[in-house]
């Protein structure tokens, strides 16, 4: 008759078996929870870089359209900003001239005429801000006109200027490499005095 283990030595194998069992468990949900520890960790580093990434190729692209603003105002100097004025209650508005004949998106519209509204009021709060501050109590009129080309954004640039108007235009780059005026801020200042640039264009 064959021998039969001990009840002490079934129950010891018993524990044994059920001991190395949860050791098991234990050291697999320890080792899934390092690699998904790992893994997000690995994401998040990806999206962090790519994060970074996108906020360089932002600021590179805000500095070189800021140097591309400059170039531009360069070639039609300016007036006397200073000497423009407004009565106490006389009303002023800003006009941001856009080029149809680039057939800019509605979103690239939306962007170039943000950019010419900022370049223009940053320049004029530093040297008239007493009219900037008049057209901000007065409503902040802002109003898009259409333009059919780069020569007459360049003529209504020298007009204003020539009436000591700010005037500030942007570029886009077309898909050819070269970077040409597509947006044109003039103001704020006197409604009056800016209808004598461009009264005679029409809504955008």
């Amino acid at each position: 008759m064959p021998p039969y283990p001990s009840p002490n030595t079934f129950t010891g194998q018993v524990a044994l078996g059920v001991l190395l069992s949860l050791a098991s468990i234990g050291l697999g949900y320890q080792l899934g929870l390092g690699s998904f520890s790992y893994s997000k960790s690995s994401a998040q580093q990806q999206q962090q870089r790519e994060s970074d990434a996108a906020a360089k190729k932002e600021l590179v692209e805000e500095e070189e359209r800021r140097e591309r603003e400059k170039e531009l105002a360069e070639v039609i100097p300016d007036g006397d900003l200073a000497a423009v004025s407004a009565g106490f209650l006389e009303p002023c508005k800003m006009v941001l001239v856009v080029r149809t004949d680039l057939q800019l998106t509605p979103g690239d519209v939306a962007a170039q005429c943000a950019h010419a509204t900022l370049s223009c009021y940053k320049v004029l709060s530093r040297r008239n801000s007493t009219l900037v501050n008049h057209w901000e109590r007065t409503g902040q009129a802002k109003i898009a006109l259409k333009a059919k080309s780069e020569d007459q954004l360049l003529e209504l640039e020298a007009i204003a200027k020539s009436l000591n108007l700010c005037a500030r235009s942007v570029t886009v780059d077309p898909g050819t490499g070269d970077s040409v005026r597509a947006v044109l801020g003039i103001g704020p200042g006197p409604v009056g005095l800016i209808n004598e640039v461009t009264g005679k264009l029409r809504l955008l």
